[in-house]
C-alpha cells in the first residue's frame, strides 16, 4: 500500500468516526509532524487535540445559534467600568458557573438601558461556552408562545422541551402584557422551573411592583416567593448607558 492510499484510507476512518477536525488536519500534521520529528504518540497527541478543540468550537456555535441570545451583547463589549466595585465583584462571580448547578436563578434589576440584559446575555454566553444549554426568550413573546400552545394542548410539550435547558433567560418580565391567561400561564412557567432549573431573569420593576405583572395578589406573592428562594439579585440602579452614549456623541460633534 502506497502512502497515499494509506492517507486516503486513514481520511476515511476518520470520516466514518466522525472526526472532521482530525481528518482536515491530517495532511498538515503529517507534514508538521516530519518537520519537527514528533515521535507516534506526539503526533497522535496532536491530531486528537486538534479534534477535541475542533468539536468544542462546533458545540459552542451550535449552542449559541440555537440559545437565540443577542450575540452582540457580550462579555467583551460589557463595559463593567459603569458597575459600583461590589456589584462588578459580584457579576463577575457568577461566571463560575456554580449557581446553575445549584439550581439558582440571578435577578437583574434595572430602569431600561442600565445595561442588565446585556449582562446577563454576556453571563449566558460564557455559560455555552462552558458546555451549558442556555435558551433566551423575551418574556412577552414567550407568554404568547405558550398561550399558542396552551390553546393547541401542547402547552406540556413545550413546557418539556424548555426543561431541556439548564438556563433560561427571561428578558424584560415588566412587560408582560397583564390579563389573566398571560399571568396563568407565566406563573405556570416560574412554577415548572422552580429547583429545576435555573433563570436568568431581566426586569425594570422591583418585586414591590410585581402587581403590575400579575393583577392577583396571592399570585403575585406565590410568584416572587419561588423566584427568590433560590436566587441572586443583581440591582443595576444605574443611568442609561444609552443615553450616556448619545451624550458623549453629542459633544464629539460639538468639538468636531
Amino acid at each position: 500500500m502506497t502512502k497515499e492510499d494509506s492517507v486516503s484510507k486513514i481520511k476515511f476512518i476518520l470520516k466514518e468516526l466522525r472526526m472532521s477536525g482530525a481528518k482536515e488536519a491530517l495532511e498538515d500534521s503529517l507534514k508538521q509532524s516530519k518537520v519537527e520529528a514528533l515521535s507516534y504518540e506526539e503526533f497522535l497527541l496532536e491530531l486528537l487535540e486538534i479534534e477535541v478543540t475542533n468539536r468544542k468550537n462546533n458545540r459552542i456555535l451550535k449552542g449559541m445559534k440555537s440559545s437565540k441570545l443577542p450575540l452582540e451583547k457580550s462579555r467583551v463589549s460589557f463595559d463593567y467600568d459603569r458597575l459600583p466595585r461590589g456589584l462588578r465583584q459580584q457579576a463577575e462571580s457568577l461566571f463560575s458557573g456554580e449557581f446553575v448547578d445549584y439550581k439558582e436563578n440571578i435577578l437583574a434589576f434595572g430602569n431600561p438601558g442600565s445595561g442588565k440584559t446585556h449582562l446577563l446575555c454576556a453571563l449566558a454566553q460564557h455559560l455555552i461556552e462552558e458546555g451549558r444549554s442556555v435558551i433566551f426568550y423575551n418574556c412577552n413573546l414567550l407568554v404568547q408562545e405558550m398561550l399558542l400552545a396552551r390553546r393547541e394542548l401542547r402547552l406540556p410539550k413545550l413546557l418539556k422541551r424548555l426543561s431541556r435547558y439548564e438556563v433560561l433567560v427571561l428578558d424584560d418580565i415588566g412587560y408582560v402584557q397583564q390579563g389573566k391567561e398571560e399571568t396563568d400561564v407565566l406563573f405556570t412557567l416560574l412554577s415548572e422551573r422552580y429547583e429545576r432549573g435555573s433563570m436568568l431573569i431581566s426586569s425594570n420593576l422591583p418585586f414591590s411592583k410585581w402587581d403590575k405583572i400579575f393583577s392577583d395578589p396571592m399570585t403575585t406573592v406565590a410568584a416572587i416567593d419561588r423566584i427568590v428562594h433560590h436566587s441572586i439579585v443583581l440591582d443595576l440602579n444605574l443611568p442609561s448607558y444609552r443615553s450616556e452614549q448619545a451624550k458623549k456623541n453629542a459633544k464629539t460633534q460639538e468639538i468636531m
